[in-house]
């Protein structure tokens, strides 16, 4: 059972302003990863839901459509407040249901505030433009919201993700109809208790479920467009679904990301930073994180020999307790493929630097745990190196050659972040330039900034999101020509 939050009341479908059975009166059970113990059954949509959902935001979205920008921003604003008096319960909700620490996770619920402000104070930045056409004509472009958005979301943040990924096409004037994570969906559930009342019935609709409920979302002919946070082989499905009513899509998929350290940086802040960069905390469980740590020869060992203490302030512990710096891996398929990994990694003769097991503390047996794991001397053929573990895995490996060195971190299908460490601009800028990642930091790991494009190259997704771009990828161009001839 939850430790320190309730679950939400309602734990059936929410659509149309009301809380519905599944037609299939299918009920599943979710689970705390912490403790591998029931929490409660949820609804688990199927596609004759999804429809009935469907109908409902199309409703909603010809309400929405006709509130004026200001108005829409006020009542997104609104909807921000509510998270913020609330953030602590959502972090005990989440922190029981996904596993992470919930002292981490009352962050989270700050996080998707702040995107709900942000594209708030944006609708009135949908702007067209005007074309020249000399003295006897007008010609302008405006934007108008595409309809029904769906959005089918990860586990790793199931409650940012929520609130925070509506806010953009709310704002831009859609409908959204929410697929929460199915390991973890009771966040969004209760966020509809909190915040529903404050929208038109139908613009705010949550459908728990798993693949049907994905796969009908990204196939159906009245949902305009469809977002994902998800792997590679998910944003694939979604985009395959999507290509029969040619709708646009939205993908952040996975990620192999690098961290990059020349000879003249400091081997004690680039310790910090490989650390900082694999968010430990969430057991590794992101896209962004930087898995795989490129150290330059002169500093490689300087490097490795500070990793464990600095990986020593991440103990995995119960999620719900406010003392754990790192939680559970979200249910055990995940622990037995990231143990998979480690033995790989083994039995390929990397050189195991700290962690590759599970806790012993008694607390924790039933849950699913590992310690922070990195592994030195890996070579580009191992799977570590190649893969996303999604787990607290990190791959090290030396090098000395620049240009065989960008070889290496752009050899993946991968191409989301990359983090450069040096105190040389020219270096920094031109290594920049040459990765294959959407999103780079220079002597920085692991953040992100409101307003700055979030998203990836390559198989890690298409689309840019957390900035303006976002608003207006949920908003269609229209071109007006007026004639101002008149007949004499």
């Amino acid at each position: 059972m939850l430790e320190t939050a309730s679950a939400p009341v309602g734990r059936c479908l929410y659509y149309g302003g009301g809380w519905r059975h599944p037609v299939s009166g299918r009920y599943v059970e979710t689970v705390n990863p912490g403790t591998n113990e029931p929490i409660c059954s949820v609804a688990n949509a199927g596609a004759p839901d999804v429809d009935a959902a469907v109908d409902a935001a199309r409703a909603g979205f010809k309400d929405w459509r006709e509130i004026v920008p200001l108005e829409r921003g006020r009542i997104i604003k609104a909807m921000a407040q509510v998270v913020r008096e609330n953030a602590r319960e959502l972090a005990a909700l989440d922190a029981a249901n996904c596993g992470n620490p919930v002292r981490e996770m009352a962050g989270d619920a700050a996080i998707a505030a702040a995107q709900l402000d942000f594209f708030a104070g944006l609708v009135t930045e949908m702007k067209g433009d005007t074309i020249p056409m000399g003295p006897d004509a007008l010609n302008l472009t405006v934007r108008q919201p595409l309809g029904v958005v769906a959005r089918i979301l990860a586990f790793n943040h199931p409650f940012m993700f929520c609130a925070g990924k509506m806010a953009a096409p709310l704002a831009a004037g859609n409908s959204v109809i929410i697929k929460p994570p199915e390991q973890a969906p009771l966040s969004a559930l209760r966020l509809a208790e909190l915040v529903g009342g404050l929208l038109p019935d139908g613009v705010l609709n949550v459908v728990p479920g798993g693949r049907e409920a994905g796969a009908a979302l990204a196939s159906h002919p009245c949902v305009d467009k469809v977002a994902i946070i998800g792997s590679v082989a998910a944003g694939r499905a979604v985009m395959r679904a999507a290509s029969d009513t040619i709708k646009p899509v939205l993908l952040e998929l996975g990620g192999k990301n690098a961290l990059i350290a020349f000879a003249d940086a400091d081997p004690e802040q680039v310790a910090t930073a490989v650390i900082a960069g694999m968010n430990f905390t969430w057991c590794g469980q992101s896209c962004g994180s930087t898995s795989r740590a490129f150290l330059h020869r002169d500093i490689y060992e300087d490097v490795i020999a500070r990793l464990p203490g600095e990986a020593a302030a991440f103990v995995p512990g119960l999620p719900t307790d406010e003392s754990t710096t790192m939680g559970a891996i979200i249910n055990g398929v995940q622990h037995a493929r990231i143990l998979d990994f480690i033995a790989a990694a083994r039995s390929e003769g990397a050189r195991l630097v700290c962690g590759g097991r599970v806790p012993t503390d008694a607390r924790l047996g039933k849950g699913f745990y590992l310690e922070p794991t990195i592994f030195a001397d890996v070579t580009p053929t191992m799977r570590i190196a190649r893969e996303e573990v999604f787990g607290p895995v990190l791959a090290v490996a030396p090098w000395t050659d620049e240009a065989e060195l960008v070889e290496r971190v752009n050899g993946v299908e991968y191409g989301l972040t990359c983090s450069i460490w040096t105190s040389d601009l020219v270096k920094a800028h031109r290594t920049a330039m040459a990765v294959e990642a959407g999103f780079v930091w220079i002597n920085e790991v692991s953040k992100h900034f409101l307003g700055a494009p979030f998203g990836g190259w390559k198989q890690s997704g298409l689309g840019r999101e957390e900035c303006l771009g976002e608003l207006l990828s949920f908003t269609q161009e229209k071109n007006i020509h007026v004639s101002l001839r008149i007949a004499r």
